[in-house]
């Protein structure tokens, strides 16, 4: 489907219009949110406000991480500048990514997305699963072993060279000259907790990044392209899902609108402070009959399961 055959210039350059007020409110709402809950444990530390704070600052995370691709599409702010520097130091720096990377992975994935060079098919294309095998993959998400898989392939990436004789060998200059952003962003975290007397904040940060985050990345990712009505499409509308989130899953799996994955296959360049508006365009004009559009993550979860068929007797 070519979107330009559908809408006229003039109604594609109100969906495409950058706000620079807009993005940084995405910015500012994403860490006000992690300050807050800080500051509700620091308040009243027990069991349960631990808990929430986990959960919030897991969505937050993947936030950043979803305020980082929209950096990388130069899509969040009006100017590259600002699209390049905020999503280094505030967005991709404390998830631990580089910019660069993820949109050089990512744009192969726009490109080839359900194909045999879509360098993420291997996250989606096996789906459906049972739930038993669902229970296990979420089960090492949230005890830490996703994170410990992906900081080992962290390493492996931006650290490890080659050298003339065929051997490979860590190199702490590679590494820390790639990987200074994440390094720094982190520090500062550290230090400004540690200079309102609250260092040992930045454990919650950690552990949020082992557990929760790893969960609802997940089932973000799966969300958007596992067991579609036709993964190898090259049709969004067969190869991609959108997910109308609620309230507390926008807070968890859906934030920052990356629930609209179907508008952004369609359109990249929307700002996601405009793919509501541009989903409810799409519907207006009968171009979502035949979309996968799912009524939320609870259905998702029932599309990427499928028990065993019961033997016969």
């Amino acid at each position: 489907m070519r979107i330009h055959d559908y809408f006229s210039k003039a109604e594609l350059q109100q969906f495409l219009a950058r706000s620079d007020a807009q993005a940084w409110l995405a910015v500012l709402i994403s860490w006000t949110l992690v300050a807050l809950v800080f500051a509700l444990v620091a308040l009243w530390p027990n069991p349960l406000t631990i808990l929430l704070a986990l959960i919030i600052i897991g969505g937050r995370q993947l936030g950043f991480g979803a305020l980082m691709h929209e950096c990388g599409h130069g899509s969040l702010f009006a100017t590259r500048s600002l699209n390049s520097w905020v999503g280094k130091w505030l967005c991709a720096g404390p998830v631990m990514y580089r910019i660069d990377d993820y949109m050089a992975r990512h744009l192969r994935h726009h490109r080839d997305v359900g194909t045999a060079s879509d360098p993420d098919l291997s996250r989606y294309q096996a789906y459906p699963v049972t739930s038993a095998s669902l229970r296990r993959k979420l089960f090492r998400d949230v005890t830490g072993r996703t994170t410990m898989k992906f900081l080992r392939d962290l390493l492996r990436v931006n650290a490890i060279i080659e050298t003339e004789d065929g051997q490979r060998k860590l190199s702490a200059t590679r590494f820390l000259s790639r990987m200074h952003a994440p390094i720094i962003s982190n520090l500062l975290l550290l230090l400004i907790l540690a200079s309102l007397g609250q260092a040992s904040l930045y454990l919650l940060w950690v552990a949020a990044y082992c557990s929760t985050y790893m969960v609802f990345s997940r089932i973000r990712n799966l969300a958007e392209h596992a067991a579609v009505p036709d993964l190898s499409s090259s049709d969004p509308l067969l190869n991609t899902r959108t997910t109308l989130a609620s309230w507390w899953e926008r807070l968890t799996f859906a934030p920052n609108s990356v629930n609209y994955h179907l508008e952004h296959h369609l359109l990249p360049a929307v700002p996601k402070y405009r793919l509501a508006g541009f989903h409810r365009a799409l519907q207006a004009k009968g171009l979502l009959e035949h979309a996968d559009i799912a009524p939320g993550y609870r259905a998702v979860l029932d599309r990427i399961t499928a028990e065993p068929q019961a033997q016969a007797v």
